[in-house]
């Protein structure tokens, strides 16, 4: 117990400036008789769906009462809930260093008895695993829905000029000058906003260095001076395709530019298309995985948990919320969420998608894909920020080795952790 309330203060001080510990949940039988699930999720843009799952939820559970709440900036709320001692029954956060320091900080129930988890692709599971810090017994999340990364293009475009999909990297760097020698823009990029420069940094990270590069350089293998060398060298590549002066643009603005024709492909993820189609309803936008490698079998789906849900430790009746996550896995509720937000089932089911997915079918359904490189990132090291200066200087080497420097910085507790772990031959 005394281990566990240690590691909740330090994320909370980390996170907030406060040592507390964090515990409490908020179901209950009310005076109503009835028992009251509380859900916080983070993706306010997604709050219409959360809506209508809520409604449905109620309207076919006379035992049970479901609230979600979709505050802006949830995490930040969530964070100040867990110290005041008000923690939501259920969770909804993304796949990403989040989940790892809730991990570490032992507020999340083992959900291993879920049997919702049998429904799950085994590599969403597997993304979820690798957040560890050090390996941890049991499960701690259910991998609802996911994104994909890549390359967009413009599919009438495309018909209509005879290019065809690239799938090595000579190969996409060939269709790029093609299109440029017809007098039309290749790419487009909304460097402006730092947080796009991790687009194409991810996809490329996917083909081009190990998956588990994180947890690796952690233990002392591998610098990502050596990993990251031709990543690097890559983004300079694309940037030489890019429009004029693309830091002076913003992700609307590339959006917007995109969906307006002003060029034939866009690196962005899946989770763009709404607000392109904001824009322009009728563009007709299919995407393909990012050709980083020599081959394409090398190539691998840049596909990362973007939303999953995690049963509270403190939870007062987890069978019930066992039966929230259960309504949340029925195909209706995820074919719900997917038509509202162009996400990627992570259930194993077949599921009607977006046609912007098309191009990356075959990939989702062999499960040939790794997580966002940037989730193990620790938000500290503005990582994204680190790409657009480099992106803006050029300099490899200098990058580089500030972010292995940056990286000891920011981790130095977790390469502790890592390291003490493989001390002991990988056994607590």
């Amino acid at each position: 117990m005394k281990k566990r309330l240690i590691a909740t203060a330090i994320v909370a001080a980390m996170l907030i400036g406060t040592v507390l510990s964090a515990s409490g949940c908020s179901s209950s039988a009310s005076s109503d008789g009835k028992t009251h699930i509380t859900m916080l999720q983070y993706k306010p843009e997604a709050v219409d769906a959360f809506e209508a799952m809520e409604k449905e939820f109620n309207a076919t559970h006379d035992d049970i009462v479901l609230t979600i709440e979709s505050p802006n900036d949830a995490m930040t709320v969530l964070k100040t809930r867990l110290i005041k001692e008000n923690a939501p029954d259920i969770i909804g956060i993304g796949g990403d260093v989040n989940f790892s320091n809730f991990l570490d900080a032992e507020i999340l129930s083992d959900i291993s008895d879920f049997e919702g988890l049998s429904l799950i692709k085994q590599a969403y599971l597997d993304i979820d695993k690798n957040l560890e810090f050090v390996p941890t017994d049991g499960v701690y999340a259910v991998p609802y829905v996911a994104n994909a990364a890549g390359v967009l293009y413009n599919r009438e475009m495309f018909q209509k000029n005879g290019w065809k999909i690239p799938t090595t990297w000579q190969e996409f760097m060939d269709l790029c000058n093609t299109i440029e020698a017809s007098g039309q823009q290749s790419l487009y990029f909304g460097f402006k906003d730092v947080w796009t420069c991790l687009a194409p940094w991810n996809a490329l990270a996917c083909d081009l260095a190990p998956a588990d590069v994180c947890r690796q350089v952690n233990k002392g293998e591998t610098k990502f001076a050596d990993e990251y060398q031709e990543v690097a060298e890559k983004m300079l590549e694309l940037l030489d395709h890019a429009q004029n002066d693309p830091f002076a643009y913003s992700y609307n603005d590339a959006c917007t530019a995109f969906a307006n024709g002003e060029a034939a492909m866009y690196c962005i993820g899946s989770y763009a298309v709404p607000q392109i189609q904001s824009v322009n309803p009728d563009m007709d936008i299919d995407s393909f995985v990012m050709p980083g490698c020599d081959s394409e079998a090398d190539n691998i789906l840049n596909s990362g948990v973007d939303l999953q849900f995690c049963v509270m430790n403190d939870c007062e009746n987890k069978e019930a919320a066992y039966e929230v996550l259960n309504f949340m896995l029925e195909d209706s509720t995820i074919q719900t969420y997917l038509d509202n937000q162009n996400a990627v089932p992570c259930k194993d089911t077949e599921f009607k998608l977006s046609p912007a997915l098309d191009g990356m079918l075959s990939y989702i359904n062999e499960g040939r894909m790794v997580d966002y490189q940037d989730h193990y990132y620790p938000s500290e090291m503005s990582v994204d920020a680190q790409i657009q200066t480099f992106l803006l200087d050029g300099s490899v080497d200098k990058f580089l080795n500030k972010f292995d420097t940056d990286w000891v910085r920011y981790n130095r507790d977790i390469i502790r952790k890592v390291q003490e772990y493989e001390a002991k031959g990988g056994n607590e």
